[in-house]
């Protein structure tokens, strides 16, 4: 993992979903869209943010500094990709 420098493109409203691995049953989520710098082409994750960090507000143009987890997992045949922020700063 390393750090990427990128502009927030928007972000969701945070939700409380069931967690088996949070202490108290219950985990903040807040999806974001995110993009690398350069032009309006480049690429973007759509990143889920837990816990302490779907807390924070972002806003549409903001820079953060983000630390980004690629999780794959199998379910009835199927492959399905997660992107789970584990740092952001905003800048």
């Amino acid at each position: 993992m390393q750090a990427m420098i990128l502009r927030v493109v928007s972000s969701g409203e945070m939700i409380s979903v069931k967690s088996e691995k949070s202490e108290n049953g219950v985990l903040n989520k807040r999806i974001l869209v995110l993009q690398e710098l350069g032009g309006k082409y480049e690429n973007c994750y759509v990143v889920s943010a837990l816990g302490n960090l779907a807390s924070l507000v972002f806003q549409p143009g903001e820079l953060v500094i983000a630390t980004l987890r690629f999780q794959t997992r199998e379910y009835n045949g199927q492959v399905f990709m997660e992107v789970v922020a584990t740092e952001v700063i905003k800048k």
